[in-house]
């Protein structure tokens, strides 16, 4: 849900003919980084024109992916640009928005199911490091607008590796009842996913 101002409507940012923003909440210049914030942390706002008071909002969300796009972050596959391009004059064009909305949202509730279901199928068991260090992976990958997603992930992957033992013809048994107990609970795991499913 998007957060408004203090009086319930947009923030409203100008543009000017220099290309710089402003930011009437704030009264201070600010730039496409600080609306990506902002975008990252659902507040409202709209983009007008300064000359002409016309909403450019939709142009400058554009330019901010634009960008985010050049800096290596790609969210966008070149198969799903190629397609979106080929969709400009079609017939079906009128759709499209409503259905990308749609699905986006749709992807939004599932993440939010898919982390509630993990955090507890896994809690209190010995793959309980394992699923949080996926989870922020998982997270990462959905949030690649944010700065340094992709560095959080990679830490979470070196810092939650854990060293393998050295195993030794003593530990053979050990071994074989840690195994024996991994399978159950594995077994355990796999029967709450379905009834999950």
């Amino acid at each position: 849900m998007k957060k408004a101002a203090a009086d319930g409507s947009p923030v409203i940012i100008k543009k000017y003919a220099n290309r710089r923003l402003y930011n009437t909440e704030t009264s201070s210049y600010i730039t496409l980084e600080h609306l990506a914030a902002m975008t990252r942390e659902h507040r409202d706002f709209k983009v007008v024109d300064a000359k002409t008071d016309d909403d450019i909002t939709h142009n400058v969300l554009t330019q901010i992916i634009m960008e985010e796009e050049s800096r290596g972050q790609t969210l966008l596959p070149v198969s799903f640009l190629r397609q979106l391009i080929t969709l400009y004059g079609d017939s079906m064009q009128a759709m499209v928005p409503g259905y990308l909305e749609a699905s986006m949202d749709s992807f939004r509730r599932n993440q939010e199911q898919f982390k509630t279901a993990v955090e507890g199928a896994f809690a209190h068991s010995p793959f309980a490091e394992i699923a949080k260090r996926n989870l922020a992976m998982f997270e990462a990958a959905a949030h690649a607008f944010q700065p340094g997603a992709a560095g959080a992930a990679g830490a979470a992957g070196a810092a939650g590796a854990a060293p393998t033992p050295a195993t030794g013809t003593a530990e053979a048994p050990a071994k074989t009842d840690e195994m024996a107990a991994l399978r159950a609970e594995l077994a355990r795991l796999q029967d709450k996913v379905d009834k999950l499913g």
